[in-house]
């Protein structure tokens, strides 16, 4: 069914624009002391079309099912950055994305590179005196992980109550194509400026991303960033991301012998590597699972209720396994840094043998907390592994992969009109969120332009399994992430 808005656009022009004379306010259709065009314009003294959220909602609604065709497709298409393998679907559904800008009649688009993966960039251009709205996503994803433990193939999409399941749906081709149907119901000409940009290399950590803002920073400008890689509370409720963590992923290499020694015979008084390691790794922490680095930024002051009975029943964890750290959960997943081991480098049990390993190597993802810096914590962990290096083994500690945490605005009249467009579309307010999950490129947005409101949204929420198995979003909060994103637009042109 098209989504009944609570406002008319009557109501919405008189709410947001006070008018100074008796006959402005008697007449909307009569003219005025200043050249406001009031008959299909915006109040900013131009005849650009704002429709009528009725028009709007069904519109929107109308193009919905060609949108969920157009995510299925994408979808289907393995576009992972990180594997070079698959550079030419990258390339492809880049190509196609500049197809479908160019079918909703969009002014000017094109790819942009900066020594790595295309972004698109594109303009609806409307009139230099109206303000204007960017909206991000991407569109890489990430690898599979092992086939055989999904339910289906992931790059063949498929629905079950309610979801669509496959790779990139919910991270982040279903906020695409959200965009594309708001677009398209626009049908080329919405009532304020319009730029899109939709990067090839955030599930890489968007390297070039900087690069391609600093080269494009005049095309780029906009009053108002929708950065729709974020997720929702729950299925059903929506959420503004309003802090984001960082990442300062890196590999530490521990090397104790020149080469593999017999176990029986040197085992004792010759430390293996894997041991080495694994006890470096262990001091990370404290007993209650806290963080050990000292120097790191963090702070238990979260004022959301994030309850253990929901993170348990989120993250499905196993019964009897206890939860790690100290403090509030929001705190936890949100406002302090974590360190979880994410890969070893060792001899497989299979090809094991009674030998002392001379080498072993791990990768650590450090999750650095709003406030901190990657280089901070990169240089606190690696000044706390050579401490700890008791065993006196040859230690190299090196970066992987950085990207900073942010802080979005939780408050003012854009921030405001976000929250009654989504409330609008959602049937419930949204609520203000962190993640403990990182997006680099927003802390790059906010640099390049710091006077600008930045919006976090997404349609992924807790049973999305982003980067997991079984990957999928809510069909239904994807719609209404959609209709909620034209109500924003529409209602950007009379505020």
């Amino acid at each position: 069914m098209p989504i009944r808005y609570s406002f008319s656009w009557l109501e919405l022009v008189l709410a947001f624009h006070p008018l100074s004379t008796p006959a402005c306010k008697n007449a909307l259709t009569s003219s005025c002391e200043k050249p406001y065009f009031l008959i299909g314009s915006s109040l900013w003294g131009m005849t650009n079309s704002v429709l009528s959220e009725e028009q709007l909602a069904e519109r929107v609604e109308a193009q919905l099912p060609r949108a969920l065709e157009d995510l299925k497709h994408v979808v289907s298409i393995p576009s992972i950055s990180s594997q070079p393998e698959h550079n030419e679907d990258v390339e492809a559904v880049a190509d196609w994305l500049v197809e479908q800008l160019k079918d909703t009649g969009i002014d000017d688009v094109r790819k942009v590179v900066e020594g790595g993966k295309p972004a698109i960039l594109g303009h609806y251009k409307v009139d230099e005196s109206l303000p204007t709205v960017l909206l991000y996503a991407h569109y890489d994803v990430q690898p599979t992980g092992d086939l055989s433990l999904w339910h289906s193939n992931p790059f063949k999409p498929v629905e079950r109550n309610g979801r669509l399941f496959g790779r990139g749906p919910a991270d982040d081709k279903g906020c695409l194509t959200a965009h594309l149907a708001v677009l398209r119901a626009f049908e080329g000409k919405p009532p304020v400026n319009v730029t899109v940009l939709f990067e090839g290399e955030e599930e890489i950590g968007s390297p070039t991303l900087a690069d391609i803002l600093e080269a494009n920073k005049d095309e780029l400008r906009a009053d108002f960033y929708v950065i729709a890689d974020c997720g929702n509370w729950a299925p059903g409720q929506p959420a503004f991301t309003t802090t984001l963590r960082g990442v300062a992923d890196c590999i530490i290499e521990v090397q104790t012998l020149d080469h593999g020694l017999h176990s029986g015979e040197y085992g004792g008084p010759l430390p293996d590597a894997l041991t080495t390691l694994c006890r470096l790794l262990a001091t990370l922490h404290d007993a209650d699972g806290n963080v050990a680095v000292k120097g790191l930024v963090g702070t238990d002051e979260c004022e959301i209720d994030y309850t253990e009975e929901q993170l348990r029943n989120e993250s499905q964890v196993l019964d009897g396994v206890k939860l790690l750290g100290s403090g509030p959960l929001g705190s936890r997943l949100w406002l302090k840094p974590s360190i979880c081991v994410i890969g070893m480098d060792t001899t497989p049990i299979s090809e094991s043998a009674n030998l002392l390993l001379p080498t072993a190597r791990a990768r650590i993802s450090v999750r650095v907390a709003p406030g901190d810096s990657s280089e901070n914590v990169l240089a606190h962990v690696k000044a706390h592994l050579e401490e700890h290096n008791e065993w006196g083994a040859k230690l190299n500690v090196y970066s992987n992969e950085g990207s900073e945490p942010s802080v979005l605005p939780a408050a003012g009249p854009m921030y405001d009109l976000a929250l009654q467009a989504w409330e609008d579309a959602f049937g419930k307010r949204p609520v203000p969120m962190g993640t403990g999950g990182s997006i680099g490129m927003i802390a790059d947005f906010m640099n390049a332009f710091p006077e600008a409101f930045v919006l976090g949204c997404g349609t992924s929420d807790p049973d999305s399994r982003m980067h997991g198995i079984d990957e999928s979003l809510t069909i239904e909060d994807w719609k209404n992430t959609a209709h909620a994103l034209a109500l924003l637009i529409n209602r950007m042109a009379v505020k």
